[in-house]
């Protein structure tokens, strides 16, 4: 029945054709559909149900009832909506619809016979208040102002899907809803799921979970119009007879009321309109599994204050602010059972963004430390329909079997797909059964094949390490090693972190462009204690230091000026060739080995006993650097320090300390699953050189060369 119901996706998009007459974009199409396709699927449902329980009643029309008030009530007690038009005056859009003189009156009159959360979940009358779901009168007086209200609402009251059950309407729903979001999603993190990739999350879920009588929990926190949470839940009743409950979240007001309205015609499912992030709506349940397709790229400044302040251990660490989409992920993983599955959409970014120690690492790395993690699946470019880019499947399993502890499997399925003869939006490819199959078998074998790897989860662990090098001039010397070194009140050799000079003057010729020719220009101080000012250029001693001396200061370079510092007793440069610093005197030069001439000037406020002054100061410093190293891990801590000290000892040559070790993780899928590229042998390419030779020497031959 399904693929006859699909009959009437065509007839459903023909109404846009009212729309591009009235001068309505194609874009806000969804705007100005989603209403009216809920109002049929609402009123198709309300009559399928009233013929089913006029049977239970033995009865063919509800005028063959003595107490019609029973069976009014007993519908109503279904929970499923009430419209007083349709169930107790038996007119549906239909009957409305073939006067056209009194249907404005009709209409209204017909809108406001719902029951009172369902006029709220339409959107009918909500006037100025902030959540209007799917604005059906806002909607209907723009159509009506447009003068096609009437021919609008017609069209879709032609469409009559009372004998179809709620599985099938749902995959018509899903099929208009997919055509919504291809031609309305503005940014990639709006996502419609589509239906061969709900397929092939649901054959993963049923590879996983066993067939039994447990009442079987399903949650989305990203739920949107609900097509992957009910397309799950569907596909699983299809294979298992397992009772189920759906759960779901979303801050859609369109989307919300069209997962909501749907919900009603299930047994056990709760939709909630909120924002997930700071609402914990289902603080109390845990799911047995959790399916989601986040949105991604997309900021959560707007609620960073309530995120930061989370009481609930929700997040374990935060990541970029313009990407929230490991937000959900976590929450997802706070709301799963201990025995749960979750699979969840992601884009690549969630793989490797982030330095170690950054927010998205120590996500990652909460996932591994708790084993959580069981496989991740590359899904193939263009597969969404409004984005082009890989996406990615992370399978969340929080009751490993003992053999696959501590073990990742990362499967390749970019190349698992089938080109669509027409394009949908972006999306050209989609997987088939065949290729659902193989990536569910790979992850049932859990074995090395071609486009899947096993791996221990330390395999994504390294180590950054911190060390800060000390250079050396070319014969391995340091200034480090001329530093003066003190005993301390306990004995211990300290050593100083430089040597301090007393200038009598410093100079640095400085080269400077003028008009394309190049001029050297000189920089002298002689005066280390400034006390007395220009006042008829400054107007404080203050203002002197911060337009002058201070400038005049940071422009001086040790290294790439000729900088000199003179002292009662030697002058000081560094010498570039050789990297280290001279000390010459009357009795000769010598060399001090790799160091910097650090140049500051401070400006000292004025105290009881000295008036205020500039002061510059001058030192002799080691010259060092901070350094990053990236090392393979090693969950054995003193294995691990043995791989740090062995790739220092072979890959470092200049003296070094160590500074902190950051443990980060990351997943590498090209590197992974990379395919060097095929050279052509020699004997293909010294024919192909031979071909073009004997080619010349016949040009040549016709020319008479």
């Amino acid at each position: 029945m399904s693929q006859n119901i699909l009959q009437y996706e065509s007839k459903i998009w023909s109404t846009a054709d009212l729309l591009i007459g009235a001068g309505i974009k194609q874009s806000d199409f969804p705007k100005y559909m989603m209403p009216y396709f809920a109002l049929i699927m609402l009123e198709s449902r309300l009559v399928r149900h009233y013929k089913i329980l006029l049977e239970d009643f033995g009865v063919k029309s509800i005028d063959e009832i003595d107490r019609k008030e029973d069976f009014l009530e007993e519908f109503k007690d279904y929970n499923i909506g009430y419209n007083d038009f349709v169930i107790k005056q038996q007119k549906t859009l239909a009957d409305i619809c073939r006067n056209d003189t009194s249907f404005n009156n009709d209409f209204d009159a017909y809108l406001k016979a719902f029951d009172t959360e369902t006029k709220e979940l339409l959107g009918v009358d909500r006037g100025n208040t902030e959540e209007k779901y799917l604005d059906i009168s806002g909607v209907s007086g723009q159509l009506n102002k447009k003068h096609i209200l009437f021919d609008t609402v017609k069209k879709w009251s032609e469409i009559d899907l009372s004998p179809y059950n709620n599985s099938d309407i749902t995959t018509l729903e899903e099929h208009i809803k997919r055509k919504w979001a291809d031609i309305s999603a503005e940014t990639a993190g709006e996502q419609y799921t589509p239906d061969d990739i709900i397929d092939l999350i649901s054959e993963l879920i049923i590879s996983k979970v066993k067939d039994n009588n447990d009442f079987l929990t399903l949650y989305d926190p990203t739920c949107g119009g609900g097509n992957l949470l009910f397309g799950v839940e569907d596909r699983i009743k299809e294979k298992y007879n397992r009772p189920t409950g759906t759960y779901g979240i979303d801050w859609s007001d369109s989307l919300y009321a069209l997962a909501k309205i749907e919900s009603r015609f299930r047994n056990d499912s709760v939709i909630r309109y909120g924002n997930t992030l700071v609402e914990m709506f289902f603080y109390d349940k845990l799911f047995d599994v959790i399916v989601a397709n986040p949105p991604y790229g997309v900021d959560w400044k707007g609620y960073r204050k309530d995120i930061e302040n989370d009481q609930t251990d929700t997040f374990h660490a935060l990541p970029s602010i313009s990407d929230g989409q490991f937000l959900f992920t976590q929450h997802i993983l706070a709301q799963l059972d201990s025995k749960g599955l979750a699979v969840v959409v992601h884009n690549g970014s969630t793989l490797f963004s982030g330095d170690a120690g950054s927010g998205e690492s120590n996500i990652r790395k909460y996932f591994f430390d708790n084993d959580w993690v069981e496989a991740i699946i590359q899904m193939p470019t263009d597969e969404f329909f409004n984005t082009g880019i890989y996406t990615y499947l992370w399978v969340f399993n929080k009751n490993k079997s003992q053999e696959r502890k501590d073990k990742v499997i990362l499967i390749n399925g970019s190349e698992f797909y089938k080109p669509l003869k027409k394009s949908k939006g972006k999306k050209r490819k989609e997987m088939v059964l065949e290729n659902r199959e193989t990536i569910v078998n790979a992850l049932a074998d859990f074995k090395d094949t071609d486009y899947a790897k096993v791996f221990d989860k330390w395999h994504f662990y390294f180590n950054k390490q911190a060390i800060m090098l000390t250079n050396v001039d070319e014969n391995g010397k340091t200034l480090e090693d001329q530093l003066p070194v003190r005993e301390n009140k306990e004995g211990e050799g300290i050593r100083a972190k430089s040597i301090k000079l007393k200038p009598i003057k410093i100079s640095q010729k400085m080269e400077v462009l003028q008009t394309e020719i190049n001029t050297e220009n000189s920089i002298e101080i002689d005066e280390f204690e400034i006390t007395t000012f220009d006042d008829s250029t400054y107007d404080t001693l203050k203002e002197y230091y911060e337009s002058s001396i201070k400038p005049t200061v940071n422009e001086l370079d040790y290294k790439e000026g000729q900088l000199i510092v003179s002292t009662k007793k030697a002058t000081y440069y560094f010498d570039t060739e050789k990297e280290t610093l001279i000390e010459e005197t009357s009795d000769g030069k010598e060399e001090l080995g790799n160091g910097k001439i650090s140049i500051k000037a401070s400006y000292k406020k004025k105290t009881k006993t000295r008036d205020a002054r500039i002061e510059i100061t001058t030192e002799l410093e080691p010259d060092y650097e901070k350094d990053y190293e990236i090392i393979p891990y090693s969950p054995d801590e003193k294995e691990n320090q043995q791989n740090i000290a062995d790739f220092m000892a072979k890959y470092i040559t200049k003296p070094f300390r160590y500074l902190d070790n950051v443990v980060g993780v990351e997943i590498n899928f090209n590197k992974v699953f990379y395919q060097p590229e095929q050279l052509r042998s020699l004997e293909e390419i010294t024919t192909d050189l031979q071909k073009l030779e004997n080619e010349l020497a016949k040009l040549d031959n016709q020319l008479g060369l």
